[in-house]
This record gives structure tokens, C-alpha cells and sequence, in this order.
């Protein structure tokens, strides 16, 4: 049923509490948050985490999800105990599957939870690739500009539609948790190895497709950022919410303290695959002002518009010291985005246009690049 099988290892390397990845500044471990669902209270504790055991800070990834890294190998017991006790290794079999994205829109929240419950309610979805993603989103929300593999796109309280590759189907929300576990289920099925780690690896005309149709408007296209709401990287949603910038993804222990002492603890904070903190809807101006001067960016501020892989010291791919080179680098003008990286591989390159720098040795490198100077 498949046309070429991708040229690639048969496992994909996505870390886990579990299964670590190995780097060269110590084991890196991802913290699920299904929909970026968390609040300011388990921000804090992973933080502490973080600046205990490994380096003194949490990444936040282009999934929603959570990062550590600098941890020892094997990782110590007191750490896996400390994810365990906060809810963030709910089942050992399923811990790298699930893997959700969602607009921070309130309404989506029960989609959210039910999908994560069912996911890990079933045995046979645990043998999942770690690259699979699930997507939920509102009427217009940027969750659709992921690279889904399935994803549901709510209308309204009694519609919507569930998409998939290129086609889409009707599909009310009631429907919509079964639906996208079916599909999921349906691609283990005639999937021909473990090489084939996404819906976008089969052909279209693959029996998963089945009752699908072509989709007018291109959503679903999974290699590229035509869905929903485009190459907006930092819009959270059709609902009015507050949204503010993690510095190149960084959340460090000064800036969750501030949200805990802002916000108060466990206030509901939405981690978006953009890098930002979507904030309770209650937010009061004064509270945001605080938490921009304590180091968070606004939701205009065009240094959003910079971001970088991790490279050196951390990465053994490159010496190109991109972090602290993106922090100085001036930010694009009008609504370019820049991307820094230590090599070819590109690592958290943005979906949306931008301009790419691959190893530069300092800001005055990336001027060059870009034509600045």
C-alpha cells in the first residue's frame, strides 16, 4: 500500500522521561503537556527541576511541550520520581505518543483531556512513532499551522471537521476524539514499517483516506504552513486571550517565579508551539506590565520574530554559539523572522517564511547574511 518507504532509521529519537536522549552536555528529557495544558505552580516545579539536576532552564518546543537537557546519565531516581508525583509520566507505555497540540481556546480543553485519556486507554496506540501529532483547533486558530499528522477543527458546538493529509470529512465535535483514534489506528494498520513515521509517508491513495476528501482551502497539507491561519507565528486563537513571548523559548526560574507571584499559583497558563505563554483571560493590564518587565515579551515585540537552535556548548553538530548570537542580534524588520542555526540540519527552523543563518560566529555574521550591512 505504500510508495517508497522514507530513507531513515527505523526508530525515531524523540526523548522521553523513559528513553532519554543523549547529548553532549548530558541527557535530554521532553516533558509531555497534551494541548500545552499546565499552570504557574507546575511551571515553577519543573523549573526547579530543571536548575536542580541539569541546565538552569525549561525550552519550550515547537509542540507545546516541554524540554530539559544537561541532565546525568542514567537519570536519577529522585528526578523520575519528582515528573511521576506532578502527573507528567501518567503511563509508561504511551509516554512519547502523546503528542497534542491546541489552540489555547477554553473550549477546547475537555477535547484535549478526553483525547489524552482514550490515547493511553489504548494498548495498541502505544506503538505510535514518536513524530505522530494530533491537532484541535478553533473556527480560525494557528494550531492547524503544526505539522499534523490528524487534527479536528471546531465550528461550533455541534460542528466541525476532522483532517487528514490533504482531505478533510465533516465532523462534529462529539465524533471528534474517536474519529481522530481512528485514523491513527488506521495508519498502524497498513503501514509497512517502522520507517514510516507519518500519515504524510503514505500515498494518497492509502485506505486511511477512506470517506475523506479533497480539501479546497489546503488544509492539512502537512509539509507546509497553508492551513488555518497561515504564517502568523505569534496569533494564539479566534478567542481574545493574553498571550506573551518566552525569550528564544527559554523559561528560566526568575521568569516562572514572576508568573507565580503575578498570577498567583495555579492560575491556567497554555504553552503554545510558538514559543509563548497564553495567561488566564482575567489578566489584568497592570499584571502584564509586571511580567514584561520581569523579562517576558510582549505579544508585538519583534524580537519574537528571532529564534535559534541550541547550538554551542550544547549541541556536539556545531561551535556556533547560536543563543547567545540570536540575543544580540537586531530583530527583522517589518514581519520577516529570522532563524539562527549552528548546521545544515536546521533544528526548530519556523514552518512560516523566514530567513535562515547557518553558523554564523557573531551578530555581525547574520548583518552579512541578511544584507544588513
Amino acid at each position: 500500500m505504500l510508495g517508497a518507504v522514507p530513507s531513515r532509521q527505523i526508530h525515531d529519537r524523540c526523548p522521553g522521561v523513559l528513553r532519554p536522549f543523549a547529548a553532549d552536555d548530558g541527557a535530554i528529557v521532553r516533558l509531555r503537556l497534551p494541548g500545552g495544558r499546565t499552570d504557574t505552580t507546575e511551571l515553577v516545579d519543573i523549573s526547579a527541576l530543571a536548575e536542580e539536576f541539569g541546565a538552569p532552564f525549561v525550552q519550550l518546543t515547537s509542540r507545546g511541550n516541554l524540554q530539559l537537557r544537561g541532565l546525568p546519565e542514567p537519570l536519577p531516581e529522585p528526578f523520575v520520581r519528582t515528573v511521576e508525583r506532578l502527573g507528567l509520566l501518567p503511563s509508561a507505555t504511551h509516554e512519547r505518543v502523546r503528542n497534542i497540540v491546541a489552540d489555547p481556546s477554553p473550549e477546547l480543553d475537555w477535547l484535549v483531556s478526553e483525547l489524552d485519556d482514550r490515547l493511553q486507554r489504548d494498548d495498541a496506540l502505544a506503538t505510535l512513532p514518536g513524530r505522530w501529532l494530533y491537532a484541535l483547533s478553533d473556527e480560525m486558530g494557528p494550531s492547524l499551522d503544526a505539522p499534523y499528522d490528524v487534527a479536528f477543527q471546531r465550528f461550533s458546538p455541534t460542528s466541525g471537521r476532522l483532517l487528514a493529509g490533504r482531505q478533510s470529512r465533516p465532523c462534529s465535535p462529539a465524533e471528534a476524539v474517536s474519529a481522530l483514534l481512528d485514523v491513527a489506528n488506521r495508519f498502524l494498520a497498513v503501514r509497512e514499517s517502522e520507517a514510516v513515521w507519518n500519515l504524510r509517508d503514505l500515498p494518497a491513495n492509502s485506505p486511511v483516506f477512506d470517506g475523506f476528501d479533497d480539501d479546497d482551502d489546503g488544509g492539512g497539507d502537512t509539509t507546509t504552513a497553508e492551513h488555518g491561519r497561515g504564517s502568523d507565528p505569534t496569533g494564539v486563537s479566534s478567542v481574545e486571550l493574553t498571550e506573551l513571548g518566552v525569550p528564544l523559548g527559554f523559561l528560566t526560574p526568575v521568569l516562572a517565579d514572576a508568573l507565580v507571584a503575578t498570577l498567583g499559583s495555579s492560575a491556567r497558563i497554555v504553552v503554545t508551539p510558538h514559543r509563548s505563554l497564553v495567561l488566564p483571560a482575567d489578566t489584568s493590564p497592570e499584571a502584564l506590565d509586571e511580567l514584561i518587565a520581569a523579562g517576558f515579551h510582549s505579544a508585538t515585540d519583534p524580537r519574537r520574530r528571532v529564534t535559534a537552535c541550541i547550538g554551542a556548548p550544547f549541541c556536539r553538530r556545531t561551535d556556533s554559539p547560536t543563543v547567545e548570537i540570536a540575543r544580540t542580534t537586531p530583530a527583522p524588520e517589518a514581519d520577516g523572522r529570522l532563524h539562527i542555526v549552528g548546521c545544515e540540519r536546521a533544528c526548530g527552523r519556523p514552518t512560516s517564511t523566514h530567513t535562515l543563518v547557518v553558523a554564523p560566529r557573531s551578530a555581525d555574521d547574520v548583518a552579512d547574511a541578511r544584507g544588513d550591512r
